[in-house]
């Protein structure tokens, strides 16, 4: 009987090695070489079947894209992460925590697209599982075939047999192919079995909606790679005890990336929130100092939302820095800036800060209102209700110009808020819709500003 080798993968790269490291020597990730059987990655390659003949290669210009289509998942918020909707042929990888919502929302494109034969395996589920919850979410067609199996090969042969219009895979995870000798879940099971599914949605021109766990730090469970072989990856945000939940594309071959959904999870299943501006700034208090409303844009859409500063005496030799939903190293920027800059020391104060409603925001144009609610929680002074501040904040103190700033205004103004504070050189060019719009230079005229 032959020895077993066994060889190490990194999870990130997928680089090999015949001994482990404890930091990757291809992409310097520390932890991430994991044990595989030798013989699974030399059959690896074995497995991978040509589903159609060869393809003579073609010039650029014979290529037609007159039947591309896209179908409607009759989600408005889905469509626009998507680009419009899910693009024939297609491998669209959708992942988020246990409980975000990620089978729920395939159930109800089903639902959606009962017109449509559709093809649903579950390696997690039972088919009664699957039926209960098909109940709950009103999903009821003869169109909608239920598969529970882990067999990818078996999956595969199904597709090539029955041709469904969409296939839903959940989870990807769960799928192997039995010849080769590892677990399901490991990193040559993840990254054989997509590339099998890969090959048949492009041969077949069936798009491929596909579930993948994610682990602690946030991201794909598996090899990095497996994100390089999907067409899209969509990434549910939210916590699980909030209702809010915002879809985002990290990658998408057919559309932008800058776009966000945002979802509600009810008792009925997910319900697109058509005004998120709206969500977002219910239950806003009044008359409380540390609350600042900003306009940030996602992708082409502004969305109002309320920014909470709380500035306190600390108790500590190091004063604690927190924030949720912002970038930290950039809230240590802004406080350096404060006191240099302003004359609004936070030495000795604790420092959180807090964006309302599950978002997470890396535009720069926040600043302005992050530090409005600091220096009005520092100063227990208020910031008028109806007033809403935008621009990003460098770090000689300035307030630099935003792009898109007549859009924010706009919506600012569609929701009644009538008192605008932005940076001097937006100011010049923006028509103010009957409302007061201040061009401020400095963080201290901004304040001056906002303040009641």
């Amino acid at each position: 009987m032959p020895k077993i080798k066994s060889v190490y993968i990194c999870s990130e790269c997928g680089y090999e090695s015949p001994k482990w490291y404890g930091k990757c020597p291809s992409c310097g990730e520390w932890n991430t070489m994991q044990e595989e059987i030798k013989e699974s990655v030399k059959s690896a390659t074995a497995v991978k079947k040509r589903v159609s003949s060869y393809a003579r290669p073609i010039s650029v210009d014979e290529i037609s894209t007159d039947e591309e289509q896209r179908f409607d998942t009759g989600f408005k918020e889905l469509n626009r992460v998507l680009g419009g909707g899910i693009v024939k042929g297609s491998l669209v990888l959708l992942g988020g925590d246990p409980g975000i919502g990620k089978s729920t929302i395939l159930m109800q494109i089903c639902r959606n697209l009962s017109g449509l034969n559709i093809l649903y395996v579950s390696g997690e589920e039972s088919s009664r599982q699957l039926k209960l919850r098909a109940d709950r979410l009103g999903v009821s067609s003869p169109n909608v075939l239920i598969m529970t199996e882990t067999d990818v090969e078996i999956v595969v042969e199904e597709i090539k047999s029955i041709k469904p219009d969409l296939v839903m895979i959940d989870s990807i995870q769960t799928m192997m192919i039995k010849e080769l000798s590892s677990s399901a879940g490991s990193i040559t099971q993840v990254r054989e079995s997509t590339n099998l599914i890969m090959h048949t949605a492009k041969d077949f021109n069936i798009p491929v909606m596909v579930v993948g766990h994610v682990n602690k730090e946030g991201s794909i469970a598996g090899p990095k790679v497996l994100e390089h072989i999907v067409d899209t990856v969509l990434y549910f945000e939210g916590d699980k005890q909030n209702s809010c939940r915002i879809l985002r594309a990290v990658k998408n071959r057919f559309g932008s990336t800058n776009e966000i959904g945002v979802f509600e999870m009810t008792d009925k299943g997910l319900q697109e929130v058509e005004n998120p501006s709206q969500m977002m700034l219910s239950g806003r208090p009044k008359g409380v100092s540390g609350t600042c409303v900003t306009c940030s844009l996602e992708g082409t859409r502004p969305i109002l939302t309320e920014i909470q500063g709380l500035a306190t005496q600390s108790s500590y030799g190091n004063p604690r820095r927190m924030s949720t939903g912002f970038d930290y190293n950039r809230l240590s920027m802004l406080l350096a800036v404060l006191e240099k800059r302003a004359g609004y020391y936070f030495n000795n104060m604790d420092a959180y800060v807090n964006i309302v409603g599950g978002l997470r925001i890396d535009e720069p144009a926040v600043d302005l209102a992050i530090c409005m609610a600091l220096i009005s929680s520092l100063k227990d002074t208020p910031v008028l209700e109806n007033a809403v501040a935008f621009g990003e904040v460098g770090l000689a103190g300035e307030i630099r110009s935003v792009n898109q700033a007549q859009q924010r205004v706009n919506e600012a103004v569609r929701l009644g808020f009538n008192k605008i504070i932005l940076p001097y050189h937006n100011s010049k060019s923006i028509d103010n819709m009957g409302t007061e719009v201040i061009g401020v230079k400095n963080l201290r005229q901004a304040f001056e500003a906002i303040s009641e």
